[in-house]
């Protein structure tokens, strides 16, 4: 990669240590306004180094008449996600004392949006603390639209070719069209964050507590301010989750075409409506066999269901009591949904539901190719023709996304850690959906316990997933350094 790229890619790098350093100013009001002043030093220290490092790749400034090129974006997206975590991590050791390895992988796990924690006693932690944990998750999960807009596409593997709108008010705007895309994808985001934050508030949160879990509701990041998570709270607050986390798990792009006049653009969506009633069956049915098993109600069994279920498929990771003790039954469904995600275009992990459709139409097809061996069957999904390229981005990201997984967790396995932590734990790093099963890292539990070498392979594991593996593995290849 020739030096001028780097330079550019070096300058974006620091605007954005920059920009992290800035927001380290709300949980330091947040600490001031809970007058918890002693761990104010952590993050006035944090963001200093976090600044002198952003200023340190902005000074050389950026080189004239030179553009980033598609193959560029790659390098950046990672490098951002890797260096923006680096930094992000300062103040949890500073604050808590706990080692850099522990700090990396919290703050990787809410930079991804994933949800697996490290730490306990949160119901008594620093406010500032458990803003800026917040806070990571609600960056990540606009950082990943922006990413699923912008730069999946050009590698053929976020699905967005699939679920582009027509929209001639977006062509006639001044600006690029991406730019005002993403301009109104903020303002959605921002504007769904606010109702969420009112609603779990009128549920009967706090405000400070309304304002951190509509922030990691919305990004699906799944971070609490309870070690019991939404155990904590009402079962209108129970509610308030579960729309906004079906909310977050759907196609922003397709949110700002409906406010901006297309008002069926949701419900004619093909993915949005195989998503929500593979939800809505899932949660009944789920709901009458744990109603049918314990002594729940309908109603909060629907509750307790819905909340988990919706949970784990859109990658949140919020928890209401231990599922694990519902039954092998419950564990085997539970480790099924952990695969499925929520919507391309969305801030949900995981293998996104579209990518199921797609597999179901072309088994369709070749059932059907095999009944009438002469016949030309059209081969369509939502609209546009499933050609040879979009087959095979999805085969080939499916299959490196499921050897991912089973590469990490024989690794992790090989550091001693059980099957079930080793095998759920790789999943849901790499899905970036939060708790796995079992005793240790389960909804009951976290990830402390692990080794350290354990953390570091699972952070990486959530990197690749959130970047959707390829954006990542392209890296790898000779040909992407060649001059």
């Amino acid at each position: 990669m020739a030096l001028p790229t780097l330079r550019i890619i070096g300058f974006i790098l620091g605007i954005f240590l920059i920009t992290l350093a800035i927001s380290m100013v709300i949980p330091m009001l947040t600490l001031l306004l809970f007058e918890r002043t002693d761990d104010l030093n952590a993050f006035l220290w944090s963001s200093l180094a976090t600044f002198i490092g952003g200023l340190a790749l902005v000074i050389p400034g950026r080189p004239e008449h030179i553009q980033l090129r598609p193959r560029d974006m790659y390098m950046l997206t990672t490098a951002s996600w890797l260096v923006v975590c680096m930094f992000a991590a300062l103040p949890m050791v500073l604050i808590h004392h706990i080692s850099y390895t522990d700090a990396f992988f919290e703050t990787m796990s809410g930079i991804t949006t994933t949800g697996s924690t490290v730490l306990s006693g949160l119901d008594h932690a620093s406010p500032g603390l458990l803003m800026w944990r917040s806070m990571l998750q609600w960056l990540g999960g606009i950082g990943f639209i922006g990413m699923a807009v912008a730069v999946l596409p050009l590698l053929r593997v976020g699905g967005m070719r699939l679920f582009q709108t027509e929209s001639s008010d977006w062509s006639e705007k001044a600006l690029p069209r991406s730019h005002v895309v993403a301009k109104s994808i903020l303002f959605v985001y921002v504007g769904l964050t606010f109702l969420c934050t009112v609603a779990f508030w009128l549920s009967g949160m706090t405000p400070f507590e309304a304002i951190n879990h509509a922030m990691t509701t919305i990004s699906t990041g799944g971070y609490s301010t309870s070690d019991n998570s939404m155990a904590n709270f009402s079962p209108a607050a129970h509610w308030v989750a579960i729309v906004f986390m079906l909310l977050g798990g759907l196609p922003f792009i397709l949110m700002v075409s409906t406010l901006r006049g297309n008002r069926y653009a949701l419900v004619k969506d093909q993915q949005v409506r195989g998503f929500v009633a593979m939800l809505g069956l899932t949660c009944l049915l789920f709901a009458t066999w744990l109603w049918t098993h314990s002594d729940y109600v309908f109603l909060d069994a629907l509750r307790i269901v819905s909340l988990n279920v919706i949970s784990v498929v859109t990658t949140t990771g919020y928890a209401l009591g231990d599922y694990t003790l519902w039954g092998d039954f419950a564990i085997m469904a539970f480790f099924y949904l952990t695969f499925v995600g929520g919507c391309s275009g969305s801030t949900s992990g995981g293998l996104k539901i579209f990518r199921f459709q797609v597999a179901y139409a072309l088994l369709r097809a070749n059932l059907q190719q095999l009944v009438h061996p002469r016949a030309v069957i059209k081969q369509q999904y939502n609209g546009h023709n499933l050609d040879e390229e979009i087959v095979r981005s999805i085969l080939t990201f499916s299959f490196f996304f499921t050897i991912t997984i089973g590469a990490l967790a024989l690794a992790l396995a090989l550091l001693g850690l059980d099957m079930m932590t080793a095998l759920t734990s790789a999943a849901t790093a790499v899905c970036n959906v939060g708790p796995g099963l079992g005793p240790i890292v389960g909804p009951a539990g976290n990830f402390s316990s692990l080794p350290d070498a354990a953390k570091w392979l699972l952070s990486a594991g959530m990197l690749l997933g959130r970047l959707e593996i390829i954006t990542v593995l392209v890296l790898m290849t000779p040909a992407f350094w060649r001059h």
